[in-house]
């Protein structure tokens, strides 16, 4: 296996659907790094089942990042940190939004470190607009018809509402 390469991150998550918020660390972390993979979990422990499988969560991923060259997508099953290890990345890049966020994040942090020292974690802070956003939320609002169409890329709202019709 090759060592940690400075350039490249992953960026992980269920992605069940991406939001805006997702986008918004995804095309900073862009920014920051050669080369950002997007991991996409294919079976979440902590969060239960998924309503779109893992195909599909990597098409909406694909799609909706198609403007940042430096952007790859992947679903993996693995840990984390071995996901990371065998993609030679350095960093895992993840959004926080909220002090429930940072609690559950240091713990997964120092887990990880446990694991793989020479990977680093980085954190970077929702910007304001979406700060209250969570996949869950909008899921829930789309369940009862509400206006999730400036939360999410026009695609997987649209899956959505498909989806989730009462």
């Amino acid at each position: 296996m090759s060592p940690p390469d400075n350039r490249t991150a992953i960026c992980p998550g269920t992605f069940d659907p991406i939001t805006y918020g997702h986008l918004d660390v995804i095309g900073r972390a862009s920014a920051m790094f050669d080369l950002v993979i997007i991991g996409v979990v294919n079976h979440p422990w902590r969060k239960g089942q998924t309503l779109f499988t893992a195909e599909e969560r990597v098409r909406f991923v694909e799609k909706a990042t198609s403007d940042l060259e430096n952007i790859t997508v992947e679903p993996f099953s693995t840990l984390l940190v071995e996901f990371a290890r065998e993609r030679s990345a350095m960093a895992i890049v993840k959004g926080l939004r909220a002090i429930s966020d940072f609690e559950y994040e240091l713990e997964m942090n120092q887990l990880n470190r446990k694991q793989a020292p020479d990977i680093e974690s980085v954190y970077l802070m929702a910007s304001a607009k979406y700060s209250f956003l969570r996949s869950s939320g909008v899921k829930e609002l789309a369940t009862f018809g509400g206006d999730i169409d400036e939360l999410v890329p026009g695609e997987v709202a649209k899956a959505l509402k498909e989806r989730l019709r009462r």
